[in-house]
């Protein structure tokens, strides 16, 4: 299974680079084969790139291309989000990811850095990000300009932003820390934070917290006139080389970035000898400002110098140079390979690496978000290609639908109806649906017609059905859609657009039969709520079910959901928890919840439960404290028909949340119903069900 982190923050200038760095160099020594992920970058020029993504591949020589390492840039984030698509971007996310998942052992996901537009949605973004992938999360911050209290207290509002969301948090770093404070900072956090959570303390490392001159030259866009060999001399202070040569030389100090008119030819030569000179301080570079040249002389003095500090051009006076250099937020480019060196070397000394490493190898995910759901489906029913018949072709939801998932290439489709008026409703539509990749079959005119007749005739003369009856049937659409999925025609059906529950299922009964396991035909919904998916059953099918019957509805269903890759935690449902209530009904749930038990020992289930105590982790363990099921239930399982298909749409229509389904089980082969109030989302999300039930689920 491949295994990921996502690397957060709520603020610029955390130091993230260092936890990214000994995070991958740690991985790397670790794992055979390590991916890197940035769901969002800056914006870049064309034919540009990311900082941080370039120096991670360049640098570990990772066998990812740019354009694979990152989603999308965040102006064209803010856009989409502003144009409420940000479901678009979740999806492309998860698209990228998922590729890079399949080809990597672990994949290290590093989120935002606060910088530029759109930094007051960037946290919640993040957020959903991670909950999305279905990853955990660490967590930097910085120490720089913050008490103690006001460093946890920016770290514990991190860390609940991602708990609140169900988003596990393995550890958090306080970055860039006084080396005095390293032991008061990693107690405060102890004591205020999960003892689950590994906490990190790193030191503020100065040659890290300064930008070297490369970093000065990209930022102010200057020209480099001497020493491009040093251009990643590291700069610890700057000063402004504005007074007399003899006093301007007692500021110096070690690192020091000279800033000066290029005209000030006694401070330039002045400090390079002093440069050389074993009683002064080393100096990082010269900056030359307002756009001046030192004189011709000047320059072929400088010329026969050797070594030579950088001496950079800028266009700009003083005054403004100094403040931008002020300015500038330190970062680490692939070519400064001490930065990097640094970094590792730092990440290394003071995090506890085999804890860590321990944490990120054994960490399970629980639960599934809808977009990682959808994802996952559409992915399954395109590794095995299967066969869907939709037998309402007359109705343009079901047109429309087939058009759709014809483009994205996941299904092979048949649809019963008249061609002539099909042909019609699409140009009418304006649909781009391609003709050669999709049969339309009348039934009367259908080169298997009759063959349908005698194999109908044949399995159901017992039952009093004579040739004539056998014929009349096989012109209706369910029939005929029904016996293409019983002869191997097709894989399965999706019906229910146009026809009721009963027309439906009703062949399907007749004919393909129940599982030879089975006695009841029963369906589920997966209702995909706001950051979880759960499995409803059953809402469309059996009107009272006896106790036996909820029982195998409820074994049937939690066989669903795991094959769907939902881990099930079954709750029985009804109108009291544990043994507090009496009645046949709650009576009924619990005998059912204890057949299920001795069937299925495997399985984690409590019954009876009411829904709030099945689903709501503070009411469940108030009334079942030591339930493994309350508060945590993935598969719920209503008492009868009336109370799962209302609650079903309450959840529906009040939350939003989107309702796959219904699914049948139980059958030999797949057919699936259709609400008549059902949308064209529903119609695809319902064939891509099915496809995957017909893969021998």
């Amino acid at each position: 299974m491949s295994k990921s982190i996502y690397i957060a923050t709520s603020e610029p200038s955390s130091g993230k680079s260092i936890v990214t760095l000994g995070l991958m160099s740690m991985l790397i020594g670790k794992t055979a084969k390590v991916g890197y992920f940035r769901p969002i970058v800056e914006d870049f020029e064309e034919g540009g790139s990311d900082n941080h993504i370039e120096t991670v591949i360049s640098h570990f020589g990772l066998d990812i291309q740019f354009e694979d390492a990152y989603a999308i840039t965040k102006s064209k984030l803010i856009k989409k989000k502003n144009k409420g698509k940000l479901g678009d971007v979740l999806d492309l996310i998860i698209e990228k990811y998922k590729r890079l998942e399949e080809r990597f052992d672990f994949v290290l996901v590093e989120g935002t850095s606060f910088t530029g537009e759109g930094t007051a949605i960037e946290l919640d973004i993040n957020v959903l990000i991670a909950k999305n992938l279905g990853i955990p999360a660490v967590i930097v911050g910085t120490g720089v300009g913050k008490t103690l209290e006001e460093l946890i207290d920016s770290l514990h509002l991190v860390y609940d932003s991602f708990k609140i969301k169900e988003v596990e948090v393995l550890a958090i770093f306080a970055n860039k820390v006084q080396p005095e404070n390293i032991e008061l900072v990693t107690a405060g956090l102890r004591k205020n934070l999960p003892e689950s959570i590994l906490i990190n303390t790193i030191p503020v490392i100065s040659s890290l917290n300064h930008p070297t001159v490369q970093e000065i030259v990209i930022d102010l866009n200057a020209k480099v006139l001497f020493g491009d060999a040093y251009l990643n001399n590291q700069t610890s202070n700057f000063s402004v080389g504005a007074m007399q040569l003899c006093n301007y030389l007692l500021h110096l100090k070690e690192d020091s970035l000279v800033i000066t008119p290029g005209d000030r030819a006694d401070i330039i030569l002045g400090v390079l000898q002093a440069n050389e000179s074993v009683n002064y301080p080393t100096i990082a570079g010269i900056v030359l400002t307002g756009n001046i040249l030192p004189e011709p002389s000047i320059l072929k003095l400088i010329e026969g110098l050797s070594p030579v500090v950088p001496i950079i051009s800028v266009e700009e006076g003083t005054y403004y140079i100094t403040n931008r250099i002020g300015a500038i937020k330190s970062k680490i480019y692939a070519n400064n390979k001490q930065k990097i060196a640094t970094s590792i070397t730092t990440f290394e000394k003071y995090v506890a690496i085999d804890n860590l490493a321990q944490k990120l190898i054994t960490f399970k995910a629980e639960g599934m978000t809808p977009k990682m759901f959808q994802y996952n489906l559409v992915k399954r029913a395109k590794m095995h290609r299967k066969h869907i018949v939709l037998p309402e072709g007359s109705d343009e939801r079901i047109i429309i639908a087939a058009a759709r998932l014809l483009a994205m290439d996941v299904v092979d489709i048949s649809i019963i109806g008249n061609k002539k008026q099909i042909e019609s409703k699409v140009a009418e539509l304006g649909l781009d649906l391609d003709f050669s990749k999709v049969q339309i079959i009348n039934p009367i005119e259908s080169e298997y017609y009759d063959d349908y007749v005698a194999t109908y005739y044949e399995l159901r003369k017992a039952k009093n059905v004579s040739m004539a009856m056998a014929k009349d049937l096989l012109e209706d659409v369910s029939y005929f859609g029904t016996m293409m999925v019983y002869k191997g025609h097709a894989d399965g059906m999706v019906s229910g657009a146009a026809h009721t529950t009963q027309h439906t299922i009703l062949p399907a009964l007749q004919f393909i039969k129940t599982k030879p396991n089975c006695s009841v035909v029963s369906s589920v919904f997966f209702m995909c709520l706001e950051d979880r998916v759960s499995v409803f059953g059953d809402c469309a099918i059996n009107p009272n079910p006896t106790a036996e019957q909820l029982a195998e509805i409820a074994i049937s269903s939690a066989d669903s959901s795991l094959a769907f890759g939902i881990e099930p935690k079954v709750a029985m449902l009804s109108y009291s928890s544990g043994t507090s209530g009496k009645g046949d009904e709650v009576d009924k749930v619990r005998k059912a919840t204890e057949m299920v038990k001795a069937q299925r020992p495997d399985l984690k289930i409590e019954g009876p439960i009411q829904y709030d105590a099945a689903v709501d982790l503070e009411v469940g363990q108030s009334k079942m404290p030591n339930s493994e099921v309350a508060g945590h239930a993935s598969v719920l399982i209503f008492p009868d028909l009336n109370t799962g298909n209302n609650t079903y749409k309450a959840v529906q229509r009040e939350t939003g949340a989107l309702a796959i389904g219904p699914m049948l089980q139980g059958l030999n082969k797949p057919v699936n119903d259709l609400s008549r109030g059902c949308t064209v989302d529903d119609i695809i999300n319902t064939v891509v069900i099915t496809a995957i039930q017909a893969q021998g689920l």
